[in-house]
């Protein structure tokens, strides 16, 4: 932006610094035009643009007359150059920022976890209500906790429950760990390194929940370019995106409490899981902020 002013004679234009705004609105437009997949923690150019600018500024959303305020040539730069990376090597914009939002709370991410956006977050902000009665819940578990998401969001909405938060991967744990330290949460989120059950023998409890791998083999090879910065592990399911579910299904029941329930998301694979257990009495949950492929069971629906 510019603006005239005299002095004597002539006119001058004299160049003025961008405002949040206006720069949020170019990093939108280029968003826009350049096709970015959107899907890791916003799903609109805007959103985007908003998140990879208010950060390469050093700002916070929320602040008083955010969009008005005018930045220097530096930092306006450093604001274009973060949306041209995004663009250019369709990195997902938590990433690039290595922070997202899930159920309400601020998480840590990098490309050792997956980015959180499941339809879980809805649930558990509901401290899983109508499906169990809080003040009952003492032992949840999260299988395939990543960044550890799902299990701190879970600690946060159950103030009297202890949480397991087991994964496969080190590094993911790793990540996990940071973000409960973050929420002070060291003495109620047990981490642990587990290949399903594996390390958990006679653990009983009243929520098993899961974001597991679910992707099949044809799926995967034609998601976004965004994906391939995630962790294929956390990803990959086999040929039909069963592999890990299979595991669930298999074993749960043996770690539940009873009328303890699983609760399990399995996205797009949702159509496999239905033929492949045509005889589950899976509840298919809805939720009002969108997303779906999340089914409940309770321990007296699983197989013996």
């Amino acid at each position: 932006m510019s603006e005239l002013f005299h002095t004597g004679r002539t006119a001058v234009r004299a160049r003025r610094g961008d405002t949040v705004g206006e720069l949020i609105a170019a990093g939108e437009r280029r968003l826009a035009r350049a096709r970015v997949f959107f899907g890791h923690g916003t799903d609109n150019a805007r959103d985007e643009a908003a998140a990879l600018v208010v950060h390469a500024l050093g700002l916070r959303h929320g602040q008083r007359g955010l969009y008005a305020r005018r930045v220097a040539a530096a930092a306006a730069a450093r604001a274009r150059a973060l949306v041209s990376r995004r663009i250019g090597e369709r990195v997902p914009a938590a990433y690039l920022t290595g922070q997202t939002w899930f159920a309400g709370l601020l998480f840590e991410v990098d490309p050792r976890v997956l980015v959180p956006r499941s339809p879980l977050a809805e649930l558990i902000e509901q401290s899983f209500v109508p499906w169990v009665q809080p003040r009952r819940v003492s032992r949840v578990l999260d299988l395939g906790t990543g960044s550890g998401c799902i299990a701190i969001a879970c600690a946060r909405a159950l103030p009297r429950a202890r949480i397991d938060a087991v994964d496969l991967s080190a590094a993911a744990l790793e990540v996990a760990r940071r973000n409960v330290r973050r929420y002070r949460l060291g003495r109620r989120v047990r981490l642990l390194q587990s290949d399903h059950f594996a390390a958990l023998t006679g653990a009983r409890y009243d929520i098993i929940v899961s974001n597991p791998p679910y992707v099949g083999a044809r799926e995967l090879a034609q998601l976004p370019p965004e994906y391939r910065h995630e962790p294929k592990l956390a990803l990959a399911a086999g040929r039909t995106g069963l592999n890990s579910v299979r595991v669930i299904l298999a074993q749960a029941r043996a770690h539940l409490r009873p009328r303890g329930v699983l609760i399990v998301e399995v996205g797009n694979t949702e159509h496999a899981v239905r033929r492949a257990f045509p005889r589950l009495p899976f509840t298919w949950l809805q939720f009002e902020r969108g997303g779906g492929g999340v089914f409940l069971l309770t321990r007296e629906q699983l197989p013996a």
